[in-house]
């Protein structure tokens, strides 16, 4: 029998490494801007088009490569950074394994310019698919400048498991973050086709973080943080958490370790237990969060990522990151103060030196006679009053069993509640309404609420709806990517009813012109905000629960709250159209919106 076991290819071999390597546009910017880190470069440019799918191009000003170095970089297992096992666990650099130019060489269109500070002429390499189709010598400036072009151009599969641009700008964006957040000494350029998205001069941690955050924010990011600061004997823990009042749904959170990002849920859990009871369960702090510790007391070669470190002292610095947490937090004295009420308090005077001080009296009226009627009238009570509405409006059945519910139930503002031997509103919340078997008791605002969605829904995927004009338009401003999120939204939010129309000065923000008739102006808002951040939340861009989720954001803004109070006209029609619907049992989200009592259980509850 013959041998059947043999070696791969080189080109097979990198593709199946750019697999693991280069998942998405946003893995090829993190990598070469790595590699330019790690060049020594103190300004790095960085150039999309089409969300990375065109082109991705990163020029540095780093101490370039030789014309050897230069083609022995696209091989497989080449680098600069280690020579022997024992540099992996003592790693100072961000690549190390050699396998990311030859990986994105094996699936994409690259050109490469580079040249050393003492060298007269730079070297072009262009490779296609681990082919090398040009090699020779130009001019050039010092530094490298790498250009992908066509990203999985030989791989049609992974070129169609790509998201929606602005998806991939998305994760681009976030990876642009991790790297200037822990880079604040070397200036970045970000353009996006021929507009410059970003330009980050060289500054202090802390100002970056305004920058990069801080754009369209509201309110200054250097009054909302607060500086930790720890030094220990196995390691430092430095950089900025934010104050609990700025809490919100979507935070920004990041963790560095020796100038490396990492995900680590162990720390993350230390940092929300230090929040415990100051912020509500439902918000997150932000935190820029850094470790700089003994290379070798971690692993970093885990992963082809480099995102999942493991820590050898990792139960200690879980206690220490917590201990520093609490401390920022009280050193500044964030915990919320009690708020007590003043209103109609005493007014307690100011006691000042060499006052005399008298003891309080009390003036008695010696000849008052509580009993006496001198000066008062006698108030008649008509008794006739309680007598009104009881006619019978309906012959033939008991009087007092149908009015005297309208005669005891009344609102909070004393007035008498609409009601007929139909339906009946209970505290302004449940409908309750009889059946043949029992008793139906319906949650208001979840019936609402279905209701809403699945016309929402409909109204999505039919691509028609009409909209209300609004006179006052609301003006919008989102950062570069929640606008991003927004854009992939928009088409959708336009077949409900709204109507947008973008500020020609300011491309990151919007007016809104129309909104679905069922919608309160006021709530638009902080609708869309949370629709933009759910969509972030769910990283999908699959049209049906894209659909999904705008129409239960849309829904849930326009739906019926609790204590509203409703007609009986109102509550038949609310009735009706929930029972007209084919899914009439929950909500969208699984909850029940009515359930039944029998006629049996009633009569059993007066045995």
């Amino acid at each position: 029998m013959s041998d059947i076991i043999h070696l791969l290819p080189d080109a097979v071999a990198n593709q199946i490494a750019a697999g693991e390597v280069i998942q998405r546009p946003a893995s090829v910017v993190k990598e070469l801007v790595e590699n330019a880190i790690d060049a020594g470069a103190d300004t790095i440019r960085i150039i999309i088009k089409d969300a990375g799918r065109t082109l991705i191009q990163v020029i540095d000003n780093g101490k370039g490569m030789s014309e050897t170095d230069a083609l022995r970089a696209f091989e497989r297992h080449a680098t600069s950074k280690i020579s022997s096992a024992d540099d992996l666990f003592a790693l100072r650099t961000m690549g190390f394994r050699g396998e990311a130019l030859a990986s994105i060489a094996a699936i994409a269109h690259v050109e490469l310019r580079t040249k050393q500070a003492d060298s007269e002429l730079g070297t072009l390499i262009e490779i296609a698919g681990t082919q090398i189709n040009r090699q020779e010598t130009i001019q050039t400036a010092d530094g490298s400048s790498f250009s992908v072009k066509n990203l999985f151009f030989n791989v049609p599969a992974r070129r169609r498991f790509l998201k929606n641009d602005a998806i991939e700008k998305r994760h681009l964006l976030q990876e642009f973050y991790r790297i200037v957040l822990v880079n604040p000494t070397i200036t970045f350029s970000l353009i996006d086709g021929n507009e410059e998205t970003f330009h980050l001069p060289e500054t202090t941690l802390k100002l970056r973080i305004e920058h990069v955050f801080g754009k369209k924010s509201k309110k200054r990011w250097e009054q909302q943080l607060l500086a930790i600061e720890t030094k220990t004997t196995i390691g430092e823990i430095y950089g900025y958490i934010g104050r609990p009042e700025f809490a919100q749904k979507s935070a920004c959170q990041y963790f560095f370790v020796n100038g490396r990002y990492m995900q680590h849920a162990y720390f993350h859990k230390a940092v929300m237990t230090a929040y415990e009871q100051l912020i509500p369960q439902s918000d997150k702090p932000n935190y820029f969060i850094y470790f700089r510790v003994d290379p070798e007391s971690i692993d970093i070669n885990i992963h082809p990522t480099k995102t999942e470190i493991k820590f050898e002292h990792g139960q200690a610095f879980w206690s220490i990151l917590q201990a520093t947490v609490k401390e920022a937090l009280g050193k500044f004295n964030v915990a919320p103060a009690i708020d007590f009420n003043t209103e109609g308090a005493v007014d307690m005077p100011i006691i000042r030196p060499n006052q005399e001080i008298r003891p309080p009296k009390t003036a008695i009226d010696p000849t008052y006679n509580p009993f006496q009627a001198a000066g008062h009238q006698k108030q008649q009570f008509d008794w006739e009053k309680l007598y009104q509405g009881f006619e019978n409006e309906h012959p033939g059945q008991a009087e007092d069993q149908n009015d005297a519910v309208q005669l005891f139930h009344t609102t909070s503002e004393n007035q008498p509640v609409p009601h007929s031997v139909d339906n009946f509103q209970l505290r302004r919340q449940y409908i309750l309404t009889g059946i043949k078997s029992g008793l139906l008791i319906i949650d208001q605002q979840r019936a609402h609420y279905r209701i809403l969605f699945d016309r929402f829904l409909l109204q999505l995927e039919q691509k028609k709806a009409f909209s209300q004009q609004v006179i006052f338009p609301d003006k919008i401003t989102l950062s570069i990517e929640d606008k991003a999120v927004f854009d992939q939204l928009e088409e959708s939010l336009r077949f409900t009813g709204f109507d947008f129309e973008t500020d020609k000065e300011d491309p990151a923000s919007f007016y809104i012109k129309g909104i679905p008739p069922q919608l309160n102006p006021d709530v638009c808002e902080s609708m869309l905000k949370e629709m933009i951040h759910r969509t972030k939340e769910s990283q999908t861009d699959n049209s049906r629960q894209v659909h999904i989720l705008i129409a239960k954001s849309l829904a849930k803004a326009a739906s019926l709250k609790n204590g509203q109070h409703l007609s009986n006209e109102e509550m038949t029609d609310l009735i009706d159209k929930l029972f007209s619907l084919p899914e009439h049992n929950y909500t969208p989200e699984g909850k029940r919106i009515f359930t039944t009592i029998i006629y049996e259980d009633i009569e059993k509850a007066f045995l």
